[in-house]
């Protein structure tokens, strides 16, 4: 276990542990406590109107089955090894899933897309930093991504617009009907529910 690593790091920890050493209760918990960071990495890569013609659901239940097929194969032993390669592959099926939009596709292949600075949380740590900083980078955008998923729809869309799509938001506004100002309004409260639901659970930034 990394330095600095918390409960819910343990909890992953404990699951692909046991998982591994063939607990199919373990493997179930492991693969439900990951399903919202599939489901955010599958949305980081089908941004900038792809999700509309790509549904995120179909990349992570195609991902996780992968995943599940492959566990076998899987060769790290650390939560963090486990969501990167959780994260290669619900990238792959995105990019995938996105071969008719090849100009898209092009440009995301390879690129790395996170919640960086959301609610107050730093920048992902640099390929040099040390294992226990890696370990915590991974267990925040895990915890990050669930808090996220669990947003009511409207404060979830506009936090991605925001945040991965990188949209201004007088675009955001467009996308989701409504006025700049109101949607300057939705982001600022979808951030403090975001921010509530990680001080409940526990996580600082």
């Amino acid at each position: 276990m990394a330095e600095g690593e918390s409960s819910q790091g343990r909890r992953i920890a404990d699951w692909l542990d046991r998982a591994r050493r063939g607990d199919a209760a373990a493997r179930d918990e492991l693969f439900a406590a990951c399903r919202s960071y599939v489901a955010t990495v599958a949305r980081c890569h089908l941004q900038r109107g792809l999700a509309a013609r790509v549904d995120p659901s179909d990349v992570v239940q195609q991902s996780l089955l992968e995943a599940h097929r492959g566990f076998d194969r899987f060769a790290g032993d650390s939560p963090g090894q486990w969501l990167a390669w959780l994260r290669g592959i619900a990238t792959h099926n995105a990019l995938d899933a996105a071969r008719g939009h090849r100009v898209a596709a092009r440009r995301d292949a390879g690129r790395e897309r996170s919640l960086d600075g959301v609610a107050g949380f730093e920048p992902a740590a640099d390929p040099g930093s040390s294992p226990s900083q890696r370990a915590l980078r991974w267990e925040r955008e895990w915890q990050l991504a669930a808090a996220v998923d669990r947003l009511a729809d409207d404060h979830r869309r506009v936090i991605e617009l925001r945040h991965l799509e990188r949209l201004p938001f007088d675009e955001v506004a467009r996308r989701m009907d409504r006025s700049a100002g109101a949607c300057r309004m939705l982001w600022m409260r979808a951030l403090e529910q975001l921010r509530a639901q990680l001080a409940d659970a526990g996580v600082g930034p």
